[in-house]
């Protein structure tokens, strides 16, 4: 196709759901940089310093109620592609694991639905995550995992719009670092930042470096290619497979801290945070007892397939950037 009869065409509209976050304001800008595409961001405060931000650059950015699912049917209209997340932690962090589940469920059937009655759309990604509890025949349940796969399932039941979706799953985030139960904390008396972790160092890890930028490239690769991600495949989006105790050299190195990694139980680690110990501790010990197994639930495609490789950045470079002022 040539140039000029390319540029004639009309440009796809892609909708871009938590277009001020990490997942979808990385989606943002690399489509932004492809230049091809007409966006349409949904954020709750359009009137944010971010939003405006993005409106500058010419992106539409509109409100939406993803607990209404009439007011998504109005966020997607004439939609060709959407990229669609969930936030967990958000009402995590106020009212519990169940409740969370509930409504991050809810969320994501909304979406579904009202992608199943956008005319005209093409590609419905959906952010999602294994189901842990399934894989782990029920002895690792994680709530942020689990309540993703269920939606998973409801789209799989309708067979017209799975075969319009792509399951987008993500590795671990290099921001998580700044996490208090995974922030490496300064044990005066020894000198040293110590670890505290619910897993041995030896546990694998399957990063996706700095997830601000490298969802955005995975995100534009599954478009482009939809002969290879269509029709309900799944897209595990990671710079490298590493360890835990690999993280923590690369934290040491970055910060020049001296460090030490101390494995402990899962009670102790949520003792010392509470709730959110539990939840990020079970997954970690998913990872320990299920290793690459814990991602095995569906077959995959990888950054190979997708043509992905220098344009990504990895933990260690991540963590160069987050942590240019190193936390005591």
């Amino acid at each position: 196709m040539s140039a000029q009869l390319k540029s004639s065409l009309p440009q796809k509209l892609v909708v871009v759901v938590g277009a001020t976050g990490g997942q979808g304001g990385s989606v943002i800008n690399s489509l932004l940089a492809d230049g091809s595409y007409r966006l349409r961001g949904i954020t709750r405060s359009p009137q944010s310093r971010n939003s405006q931000a993005l409106t500058a650059k010419g992106v539409e950015m509109i409100t939406a109620d993803l607990n209404d699912a009439e007011s998504a049917i109005v966020a997607f209209k004439d939609a060709n592609i959407v990229f669609a997340v969930t936030n967990y932690f958000e009402t995590f962090a106020t009212s519990g694991p169940e409740e969370a589940m509930k409504v991050e469920y809810a969320q994501g059937v909304n979406m579904a639905k009202a992608a199943s009655v956008t005319t005209g759309l093409e590609h419905f990604i959906w952010s999602t995550l294994p189901n842990r509890k399934a894989i782990s025949n029920g002895k690792c349940p994680v709530p942020h995992c689990d309540a993703k796969a269920q939606v998973d399932a409801f789209i799989k039941k309708d067979k017209a719009l799975l075969a319009k979706t792509t399951f987008l799953w993500t590795g671990f985030f290099a921001e998580t670092m700044h996490h208090p139960m995974l922030l490496p904390n300064l044990l005066q008396s020894a000198g040293k930042h110590v670890w505290l972790q619910p897993c041995p160092a030896s546990t694998l890890v399957f990063t996706i470096g700095d997830h601000t930028i490298n969802i955005g490239h995975f995100v534009h690769a599954i478009i482009k290619q939809p002969k290879l991600t269509l029709h309900g495949n799944y897209v595990f989006a990671t710079t490298e497979v590493t360890t835990m105790g690999k993280l923590l050299e690369h934290w040491s190195e970055v910060t020049g801290k001296e460090t030490e990694y101390l494995h402990i139980t899962l009670e102790e680690y949520n003792r010392l945070w509470p709730m959110w110990g539990l939840e990020v501790g079970i997954d970690l010990k998913c990872w320990d007892e299920f290793g690459a197994e814990s991602w095995a639930s569906e077959k995959w495609i990888g950054r190979e397939e997708l043509g992905l490789g220098q344009e990504l950045v990895g933990f260690r470079d991540a963590l160069v950037t987050l942590l240019k002022s190193p936390h005591d």
